[in-house]
């Protein structure tokens, strides 16, 4: 070797090291033009590494040392003469063993898995896997440690080619794994663990034997990482059993129970630093997301509660956004309750926040509070029954002696209100006066505030005996209060707005003029979210007062939206588009002439990248510097390979913070792809221009990492979709399975573009919300366009409804569960809304279809009905009626050969004890009797005697209940018209005529109709006892002042028919008022 090559080669990469970037600069360009193109410099790269007496620069040579031999795969490698290799691969591992810089080892190791890579495939380094076992197993700790490394290294480059081995490696490394002197040893063998794990195939079942024998010692060695406070190999051996339950293989299923136990104890630990303890939690939360098969077939969800909740009473940090050991286990209590039934996790924690709530402590009292809000999400309908016994612990929380505890109370209100809204609004006699109290009091104004916003979001009438002393101690503190008191109050008047509607024009105009300034804040921070909120409420003032009384304001608020996009803050352009969804809304076609500022800000929001902008060869001097400093390994090390490009020694950078995304922008992208089918929607055919870029874009959001965007991607399309189609003067198409309307050739060419990506998306996806999405989006497509939307893609789109009603949607499937094994009844909240999509899904296919849905029917009535059964929850027996309900209507008589089975199922279902499954069974049954053309009049007596007691409802009984009422009324009124002489009338209409009018479900007022017009025809004497009542009915149903209730058609005929009854009983019409419904009147 020319010695020249190498001290010229020495001296470049010691100027590379200097903190000069000038320096640097000269001699990146020179190893790149005069070196790193020669086979050569391989060679010398080697010399440099075994005898530079510069750390740093042995450093620096084994990093270029490694880039070299994988250039251009391995060419470079390749064109060095054998017998330089041969001498390379022989004396590499022996230096590394004898180097003592350990980031230099490291650094070299990497260098051997890079040769590994391209000599092992070949069969050509037969001596490498014996020599690296002899050094596992020396005498000398230094050995084995350099040994496990280098093999870790070689393992992460190629697994190909060693996978004969895997049985000597578990051997060897069960062994290492209780190294009696070095934990380094045990915590490199456990990472190369996490590594051949990858590698493991599914039938592979003596290596997932082995493997699953080496958990205990594996967690053994992370309890002893968490022991001598080492966060950095923690943070790696987490990341191992992370990898480890996110694999489709089961291996560690077997030691789920003790692998959460241990979590929980370390979690708990309050000897172990906060950073360490958050990472055994954040580890036990992913454990009950990827095994939650285990975690509720072994019923660990109380215990593990019971190690959470003492963690909940730890004091939380000031800062937000710090994460601390109390917010991860409310993280996983929230967990715990969305991804296992609830009826695991709330009886569980109910008893916990019932003790812990009776405590003295103040903090046990605040940590129940808070227990209790983060679990409403996934447990709302299981809750829905017991908050009676939830209110009285709200409302002592809401005065209890500890602000802490108030503040709590507080965040569990704004939870409860937004997952049972019936009941929070219910409660507002209770609730507003003592939130209102809190407003006032600093130690809990700004919690108060916040909860005062969700419950008036949801308020609707009732707020009216509130608002106007809302407004006023509200506006007050406009003026008064901190900022962040300020942003919240501002929210909650704008709740206020949006729950008053036209009664909140009093307040407008005052309320505008306080929040002008709110407007036109220009700094960030605090300043930027009040402006932010300040702008969200102004867009529902809008909605509340409507387009005439706002649109004096309108075009100087578009142009502070515009400011807010050019301000560089996510959260601005987020508020900004939300705004810009609100006045299209409000102002519909009128708002298209912003179109040309508005969409191309979108576009642009959708094209950007959350990872920030990639750094210049300018700011690399400080990476420079760290490296030639040899600083800490956690410090990033980058240097510039062969092309300039930045390249950093991945065991030096954390990886975390490399890959950390910027959420706020990711949440930006998502109002962003919404706000387009908003604009979309409200503008119409201004938008045309733009649909086809926009729809470029949304698509490649298909793939995106984040659900949110995925989700709102999704939605937007098929919006896109169903307003082209609108839009393409469509003529009605007609239900079956040969398309007899197909669709305009550029709505058809539309919905090819979008069709397969948005199926491609499916097969890949993993988030249950998405999904179910997805499905209640194309249902929406479906009974919009028809056969024509699915003519080529029926097998297809079935195939998404029948795969998650198996329960075996990608999104569905846990590893740990055997393929041919039926999934539990008993599920999540969630799961059932995934499922009640598919129902959808379903029954938009009978719609389209028409008849020619009855043999699809054969395959869905068994995996739609299974879901009806004691043991399921409401939810799911709720919407597997309503779904059957909904494929009657689609197929109409082609039910008839499932007349007699859908008939049994539907008798059950109206003797549920839940009035959401009455109410749907008596919708169902009545659609059956209508369009079956099997005889049931039979079986009316039987029917009539399961209807009679859904009619016994009190006025102020709940909306299901009233619900169902109005169902049973439809179903009865079916009957009538289908077969009326098989109805005992004497003793039936005076129990269906006293319902009248219709209190919740306007809809059943068709058939209702339907059956007075067909008796006032046939069989006029028999409603001659209930003219009185049936006139003041007519009368309510036919109010201009309230919505329409009846339909034009049915309206048009009750209008005939007051003309005919007015010529038998005049002075009842007249009584009754409706003789301005008389002609010429």
């Amino acid at each position: 070797m020319d010695p020249h090559f190498v001290q010229g080669l020495h001296a470049l990469l010691v100027q590379s090291t200097s903190n000069d970037t000038n320096q640097l600069k000269t001699a990146t360009a020179r190893l790149n033009t005069e070196y790193y193109k020669n086979p050569a410099c391989i060679s010398a790269l080697a010399s440099i590494l075994a005898s530079s007496p510069e750390l740093a620069v042995r450093q620096l040579a084994a990093v270029e040392m490694r880039k070299r031999v994988q250039q251009r795969s391995g060419d470079l490698w390749t064109q060095l003469p054998q017998d330089e290799r041969q001498q390379i691969k022989q004396k590499l591992p022996e230096l590394i063993l004898n180097e003592q810089g350990k980031l230099v080892r490291h650094a070299a190791a990497r260098v051997v898995a890079a040769i590994a890579s391209i000599e092992i495939p070949l069969g050509t380094w037969p001596e490498l896997l014996p020599l690296l076992h002899q050094a596992c197993l020396s005498t000398q700790v230094a050995h084995r440690e350099v040994g496990i490394y280098i093999l870790f290294t070689v393992l992460e480059t190629i697994v190909e080619g060693f996978q004969e081995q895997t049985q000597n490696f578990f051997s060897l490394f069960s062994g290492l794994m209780v190294d009696p002197e070095s934990i380094e040893v045990r915590i490199t063998t456990v990472r190369a663990l996490g590594v051949i794990a990858q590698y493991i195939d599914t039938e592979d079942k003596a290596d997932i034997k082995s493997f699953q024998a080496l958990i205990p010692k594996m967690i053994q060695v992370l309890g002893q990482a968490l022991e001598t406070s080492d966060e950095a190999n923690a943070r790696q051996l987490f990341d191992v059993f992370e990898t480890l339950l996110i694999l489709e293989i089961p291996l560690l299923s077997p030691h789920i129970k003790d692998l959460a136990a241990f979590l929980l104890q370390c979690g708990g630990n309050r000897n172990l630093s906060s950073e360490l303890r958050v990472l055994a939690l954040n580890a036990l939360n992913w454990t009950i997301q990827y095994k939650k098969s285990k975690i509720q077939s072994q019923n660990l969800a109380a215990v593990i509660l019971e190690g959470l909740m003492p963690i909940t009473t730890e004091p939380e940090p000031e800062d937000s956004d710090e994460d601390a050991p109390c917010r991860s286990a409310l993280r996983i209590i929230d967990g715990l309750a969305t991804n296992l039934p609830p009826t695991q996790v709330f009886p569980a924690l109910r008893t916990l926040i019932q003790q812990y709530f009776t405590s003295p402590d103040p903090n046990c009292r605040r940590g129940a509070m808070l227990a209790l809000g983060v679990a409403v999400e996934g447990c709302s309908e299981f809750m829905t029954p017991l908050m009676d016994h939830v209110w009285p612990i709200i409302e002592t929380g809401l005065q209890d002696s500890e602000s802490s505890v108030r503040k709590a109370t507080c965040v569990a209100v704004s939870c409860l209100c937004e997952w049972l809204e019936e009941d929070c609004a219910a409660k507002h006699g209770t609730l507003i006066p003592a939130i209102m109290n809190l407003v006032h009091d600093p130690n809990t104004q700004r919690s108060a505030c916040t909860a005062l916003d969700a419950l008036l979001e949801i308020l609707q009438d009732s707020i009216d005996q509130y608002l106007g002393l809302i407004m006023e101690q509200l506006a007050s503190l406009l003026d008064t209060a901190p900022i962040p008191v300020k942003t919240v109050v501002t929210g909650a008047i704008g709740s206020a707005a949006h729950a008053s509607k036209s009664k909140f024009l009093p307040y407008f105009e005052p309320t505008m003029n306080r929040l002008q300034h709110f407007l036109v804040l220009g700094g960030e921070g605090e300043e930027g979210e009040l402006r932010g909120i300040a702008m969200d409420a102004v867009g529902t003032f809008a909605e509340a007062v409507g387009a005439d009384v706002f649109r004096p304001y309108f075009a100087d608020l578009m142009k502070q939206a515009f400011q807010g996009l050019e301000m560089g803050s996510p959260r601005l352009r987020e508020c900004s588009f939300l705004f810009f969804s609100v006045m299209a809304r409000v102002f519909g076609e009128e708002f298209a002439l912003y179109l040309p500022q508005v969409v191309p800000a979108l576009l642009a929001s959708c094209k950007q990248s959350e990872h920030g902008e990639e750094k210049d060869s300018e700011s690399l001097s400080a990476d420079v510097a760290a490296f030639a400093s040899g600083s800490s390994a956690s410090s990033p090390i980058a240097v510039l390979d062969s092309d300039g490009n930045i390249e950093a020694e991945m065991e030096d950078v954390d990886v975390d913070k490399m890959l950390e995304v910027n959420s706020a922008i990711a949440v930006e992208k998502e109002i962003a792809a919404d706000t387009i089918g908003a604009l979309f929607l409200a503008t119409r055919g201004h938008f045309l221009p733009y649909v086809e870029q926009c729809v470029v874009e949304l698509v490649s959001l298909l793939t995106h990492y984040y659900e949110g965007i995925r989700k709102s991607s999704t939605e937007s399309l098929l919006e896109i979709v169903r307003i082209f189609y609108e839009l393409s003067e469509p003529q009605e198409w007609q239900p079956g399975a040969t398309v007899t309307v197909p669709l305009q050739p550029l709505v058809k060419e539309l919905v090819g573009h979008i069709l397969p990506p948005l199926m491609d998306m499916y097969e890949t996806e993993d988030n249950k919300p998405v999904v179910a999405s997805l499905c209640v989006g194309l249902a929406e497509t479906i009974n919009k366009l028809g056969p024509a939307f699915v003519e080529n893609s029926l097998e297809t789109l079935c195939n998404i409804a029948i795969q998650i009603l198996e329960q075996k949607a990608l999104c569905q499937q846990d590893p740990d569960q055997d393929e041919n094994e039926e999934a539990p009844e008993d599920q999540a909240e969630y799961d059932s809304v995934l499922v009640s999509s598919a129902g959808d899904l379903v029954s938009a296919f009978a719609n389209a279809l028409g008849a020619d849905f009855a043999q699809l029917f054969i395959k869905f009535f068994p995996l739609i009905s299974k879901f009806y059964k004691e043991s399921r929850s409401l939810s799911d027996r709720s919407s597997a009626i309503g779904c059957l309900a909904e494929i009657i209507a689609g197929m109409k008589n082609a039910v008839t050969p499932s007349t007699e089975p859908l008939m049994e199922l539907f008798y059950k279902a109206l003797g549920d004890p839940e009035a959401e499954v009455q109410s749907n069974a008596a919708f169902a049954v009545g659609l059956l009797v209508e369009h079956s053309e099997v005889d049931l009049s039979p079986q009316y007596p039987l029917l009539l005697t399961a209807l009679r007691p859904i009619f016994d409802v009190p006025a102020d009984a709940p909306a299901s209940r009233l619900n169902a009422k109005d169902n049973a009324a439809g179903a009865v009124s079916r009957m009538i018209v289908r077969n009326t002489a098989a109805v005992p009338l004497d003793q039936v209409l005076p129990v269906l005529i006293a319902a009248l009018p219709l209190k919740n479900d306007y809809l059943e007022n068709r058939p209702i109709f339907r059956a007075l017009f067909h008796l006032f025809r046939s069989n006029p004497q028999s409603l001659g006892p209930y003219l009185d009542h049936l006139l003041a009915v007519f009368a309510h149903v036919l109010d201009p002042n309230i919505p329409d209730q009846i339909g034009e058609d049915a309206r048009a005929e009750l209008i005939q028919l007051i003309g005919f009854l007015n010529t038998q009983e005049p002075a009842k019409v007249r009584a009754a008022g409706l003789n301005v419904f008389l002609p010429g009147a």
